[in-house]
């Protein structure tokens, strides 16, 4: 009977997809020898679209860098000299000259959250608070223009650095806002801060038991301080008003435009909602959201691929295959699973938000989906886990091909699991910036030894993965220049770093370039239709002021987005490019 699924759904996906294959067929099929790039273009009357020059144009592919670009019809239609593509310029072709800059393969961030990102720029912003007091001061300000009993919700704060050296807790806020629930979300999206207005409206006092895979932090005296840990959230969570449905559609608009304009051509979209999957699709199809989104589900997602198989929009942009699952918590609220407790709380060593039995069946489901799997993991015992049902599940459907399914951040790794990734074919999507932003306080919770395996992006690599580089925005920032800069330079934005730092662990330029670019099109199944700049790909671009490939690492702080081209369309255009 399984068998039988997994064949009828195979031709449904082979069906779903066909829309993301053909073109590339049929266009290369048209361009002659691919090998030889005066065969590779068109009749001097089929005049390009677009050509690029002014800078060098890093290919990602065997050419490495060259002078020009010429796109028609959505797609690279020649790459070279520029000398060599004048020939392509008619009338009515847009001609850019970069001035400089340097272009690259479209940027892809491999883990973001592209409603959070938007929903973040709509409500209480606390992004860069920079203390306890700050942050009450934000809380102040924000209830004088709240109705009474009206929920005041924020998201993006992160305590590590405060002077105050702690978390915010309801005594903080309840100083300003006695009346008005708070809900503030930490940075992570694994911690929130509630006050007593908030915690009473909910019905949380000191006596109210942790729920499975959350914990209610308390006192020294047992009361509760305000503090929810990862499935304690939902606990206040009927607090915060659910969006409408043009506020989730103003959320996702806003979103892709930060994102084009940071420089991002696409995004892997992590725990999104089933019933955000149309939106996106039909603001995509309207040309109101032109990044690419590689859809993540939750776990209710999955029985929308089990009946409809993988979907795409009708321009190709949106793509939904893969669910989202969740090991363990994050490692700043201390939820992150540990083999041995927190060296800075040692009464505690995480959480583990599903045990074995949930994941089985979630994974052997998904297998005859054909839908790719990524787990969220992040302490090395989380880690373990996961690639421990990973293995399992494998093991036990030895003909369901190829899967290419994901941990989502692996951040910290017992050493023997590092050379699973690959022996397992599992691949780890990682966010450099998390490590320069948790080594500040990492080794206060892990210690010095567990460092060893922290981050490993360098040993990974070694040991025969890939890695697609992401985010985790709206965590981080999800700009890609200090995601790319975090992972060659391994150092804080001041340029801070520390033996405990491990800098052996720094990446190549070379293989941070594939990061963002190609790892990132082979871990969402889409290597043939982008990654690389290449005659017959999709024309997806990605230009910075400044050649990051080749500056000094803290000069690539200091470089800005130039351009950002979606499938030949331009999404952003900063004012260094200059077109005919």
């Amino acid at each position: 009977m399984a068998q039988a699924r997994r064949l009828i759904y195979l031709a449904r996906m082979k069906n779903a997809l066909a829309i993301l294959a053909a073109p590339l067929v049929l266009f290369t099929a048209s361009c002659g020898d691919q090998s030889d790039p005066s065969a590779a273009q068109p009749p001097a009357a089929n005049y390009a679209d677009l050509v690029i020059h002014g800078g060098p144009i890093y290919t990602g592919a065997s050419d490495g860098v060259v002078e020009a670009v010429a796109v028609k019809d959505s797609r690279i239609s020649a790459v070279g000299a520029y000398g060599g593509l004048e020939s392509m310029i008619g009338g009515d072709t847009r001609v850019i000259d970069l001035g400089g800059a340097a272009m690259y393969p479209g940027f892809t961030d491999s883990h973001a959250h592209l409603f959070a990102i938007g929903r973040r720029e709509m409500i209480l912003n606390l992004e860069g608070v920079s203390s306890v007091e700050e942050l009450v001061d934000i809380v102040a300000a924000s209830a004088v223009d709240s109705a009474p009993g009206e929920t005041i919700s924020g998201l993006g704060w992160i305590e590590t650095g405060w002077p105050e050296n702690r978390f915010p807790n309801r005594d903080d806020l309840d100083a300003v806002t006695p009346d008005n629930p708070v809900v503030l979300t930490r940075a992570d999206g694994h911690a929130l801060v509630a006050n007593s207005a908030a915690l009473d409206a909910a019905g949380i006092d000191d006596d109210t038991p942790n729920p499975d895979g959350g914990r209610i932090e308390r006192d020294a005296n047992g009361r509760a301080t305000g503090i929810l840990i990862d499935a304690a959230m939902q606990l206040v969570a009927s607090l915060i008003e659910t969006p409408s449905p043009q506020t989730i559609k103003d959320a996702y608009r806003l979103a892709g435009e930060v994102y084009a304009g940071y420089g991002w051509t696409g995004m892997h979209n992590m725990s999104v909602e089933p019933g955000h999957v149309a939106v996106m699709e039909e603001m995509s199809n309207r040309g109101e959201m032109n990044i690419r989104v590689y859809n993540a589900l939750n776990p209710d997602g999955l029985s929308m691929l089990e009946q409809g198989g993988p979907r795409a929009n009708l321009n190709t942009r949106v793509v939904t295959r893969a669910v989202k699952l969740f090991a363990d918590g994050a490692l700043g609220s201390r939820g992150a699973a540990l083999f041995e407790p927190y060296t800075d709380e040692p009464d505690t060593d995480g959480l583990l938000l599903m045990n074995h039995d949930e994941a089985r069946a979630l994974m052997d489901r998904a297998v005859l989906a054909g839908a790719q799997i990524c787990t969220h993991a992040i302490g090395d015992r989380g880690n373990r886990l996961a690639l421990d049902w990973y293995e399992e599940t494998f093991g036990a459907n030895s003909d369901a091909g190829d899967l290419r399914w994901r941990i989502e951040h692996a951040q910290i790794l017992d050493a023997a699991d590092i050379p699973r990734f690959a022996q397992l074919d599992v691949i780890p999507s990682m966010q450099p910036s998390h490590a320069i932003g948790d080594l500040f306080f990492a080794p206060a919770r892990l210690g010095p030894d567990r460092l060893a395996g922290a981050y490993a992006w360098r040993s990974l690599i070694d040991a025969g993965s890939i890695i697609a580089g992401g985010s985790d925005a709206p965590v981080e920032r999800g700009d890609p220049l200090i995601e790319f800069y975090a992972a060659v330079a391994r150092r804080g934005l001041d340029g801070t770093q520390t033996p405990q730092w491990r800098p052996e662990e720094a990446v190549t330029r070379d293989e941070a370039l594939k990061m963002f670019t190609v790892w990132p099109a082979y871990a969402s199944f889409q290597e043939n239709q982008l990654g690389t700049i290449e005659v017959g790909k999709q024309a997806d671009f990605t230009a910075f002021s400044k050649d990051i490939m080749s500056v000094a690492e803290s000069e690539i702080l200091n470089a800005e987005p130039v351009l950002t081209i979606v499938a030949g369309d331009i999404i952003f255009e900063g004012d260094t490019a200059q077109s005919n």
